[in-house]
Parts: structure tokens; C-alpha cells; sequence
């Protein structure tokens, strides 16, 4: 049994604000030491719950973020930008289950911790065949794409509440409890490890045992429609062959497939932010 470990920072206990989380600042070295930590717990997790081999995806930022010096030896780490599969880079080599490690809920969501859409700076909202998706989402429609389901997601209870209406009755693990964009009820770093490590052994034992959620997996052809925050934005992201501007924020692409319609999604959001 192979397992992708899929992490984001925003999720991760203790983060509550874009200083924990953005490289240049002094707190941001704090917390790439709790998100490995996290990580680790996954991966520890995984293991002893059957899987024998475990890719972890550095997804946050220039996906340079945990510090493989203090990596679990038996794991792989997928790192550096831009990858084709970028938050879930290693899904197209084929793995059993993924896990989600500290993600966010998407642009718009109340009591969130950072909650975003992507990126901060442009993207207001992320429509896939009709469906209002935040990265939870966006992601496990990658992962179902190669037939993989999401087993686990940890973060903040509404991170947890978003994927589990979107994904199934997939394992969640609340790390902290958000009061707003900017502040939240954290559990302590070894406490958050302890859940995250214990759901991780159950969501691949479920996996093994055949009671995993489905793959997430989104009829073809695939609509994305994403609105962005400028109407400049627009103007930049329709540069982008085929993407066409539905007014004056909005802007839509029709892809054959889901890794088309990601990475469409991807470099129209590096146009519109560039």
C-alpha cells in the first residue's frame, strides 16, 4: 500500500496568522519545524496502519518548506516548484490513498483560519463543474483522477466540515478551533501530532480493509470558472489560450481532462498574479 502525504501550512496548529507562514520571516522557521513534525506524524501514522511506502508533497508556497533533515527516513519528499502535479506531485506515479496535513478552507469561508483560495492576492472564488471547491476539493479531484481517494484531512474545523460534505466520511483531524480569519483555540504541537498520527492509522487501515471513502473523482469534460479579484486580473488571465472572460472578474476554461483543467487552472492564476 503506497500513501501520498499531501501538506499545506495554513492548517497547521499553532498557525494563525501570514508571518507563521511566509519564508523570510523569523516565525515561519518556528513553524516549518511544527509542520514537520505534523508530517512526520502522518507518515508515522501511515506505516502503522499497513502502508509500505510513503510520498510526502511539500504543497505550500515554493513547496521548499519541510526540512528534510528532520524527515521520517522511510518517506520520500516530493519539494520544489513548479512540479506538474504541484500540491499532489507524485499522484501520477500512482499511490493507493492520499492524506491531506494542514490545509486551509477556501476563499470566503468564517472561521478560518487564513482562509484562501490558491492565492490570497487574486483568486476570489474557484468554481469546478459547478461546484464551489477550495484546495480540499481541487486536489482530491486530481487525486480521483488517477483514482485515488483522500483518507484523511487535518487543519481547522472548517477545513474538516468542507472536505468531509465535499470528499465523504473521510478522517479529520481538528488541530484548532478558528474564531476568525486571524485567530483560533490551537492545540498543543505533541497533542495535534498524537491525533494526526492516530487518524492516519485508521484512514489506512480503512483503505486496507475496503472502507474508504470513494475516489473523487469529477465527470469530463471539466468547467472551471475562476473569479478573481480585479478586473486586471481577468484582463491577464485571459491570455491564456482558450480561456475566455464571462465579466468583468470572471473567467472560464473548458479542459478534456483534470490534470488539463489543473494545470490551466494554475498558470491562469500566474498570469493574473505576474
Amino acid at each position: 500500500m503506497k500513501i501520498l502525504i499531501a501538506v499545506d501550512m495554513e492548517g497547521i496548529s499553532g498557525v494563525t496568522c501570514w508571518e507563521h507562514v511566509t519564508p523570510g520571516h523569523a516565525e515561519y522557521e518556528r513553524f516549518r519545524r511544527v509542520m514537520t513534525a505534523e508530517v512526520n506524524a502522518a507518515i508515522q501514522g501511515a506505516f502503522a496502519g499497513g502502508a509500505k511506502e510513503v510520498v510526502v508533497a511539500d504543497g505550500h508556497w515554493n513547496s521548499g518548506n519541510i526540512l528534510i533533515e528532520e524527515l521520517d527516513e522511510r518517506a520520500r519528499l516530493n519539494c520544489g516548484t513548479p512540479s506538474p502535479f504541484s500540491m499532489v506531485e507524485g499522484v501520477q506515479d500512482g499511490v493507493d490513498g492520499a492524506m491531506f496535513v494542514g490545509y486551509h478552507a477556501r476563499s470566503g469561508s468564517a472561521n478560518a483560519i487564513l482562509d484562501h483560495t490558491w492565492s490570497s492576492k487574486c483568486v476570489a472564488n474557484l468554481w469546478v463543474n459547478d461546484l464551489l471547491m477550495g484546495e480540499s476539493g481541487l486536489n482530491a479531484a486530481v487525486c480521483g483522477y488517477f483514482n485515488t481517494p483522500v483518507l484523511m484531512v487535518s487543519g481547522d474545523q472548517s477545513v474538516c466540515a468542507e472536505a468531509s460534505e465535499m470528499l465523504g466520511p473521510l478522517e479529520t483531524v481538528v488541530v484548532k478551533k478558528a474564531s476568525g480569519r486571524a485567530s483560533a483555540s490551537c492545540l498543543a504541537p505533541r497533542s495535534a501530532q498524537d491525533l494526526i498520527r492516530q487518524a492516519a492509522t485508521r484512514a489506512a487501515q480503512r483503505l486496507a480493509s475496503h472502507q474508504a471513502p470513494p475516489p473523487f473523482r469529477l465527470p469530463e469534460p471539466i468547467h472551471v470558472v475562476v473569479e478573481l479579484f480585479y478586473s486586471e486580473m481577468a484582463d491577464k488571465a485571459c491570455l491564456l489560450p482558450g480561456a475566455k472572460r464571462l465579466d468583468g472578474r470572471r473567467v472560464e476554461i473548458h479542459a478534456a481532462s483534470m490534470p488539463e483543467a489543473y494545470r490551466s487552472f494554475r498558470a491562469a492564476v500566474a498570469l493574473a498574479r505576474g
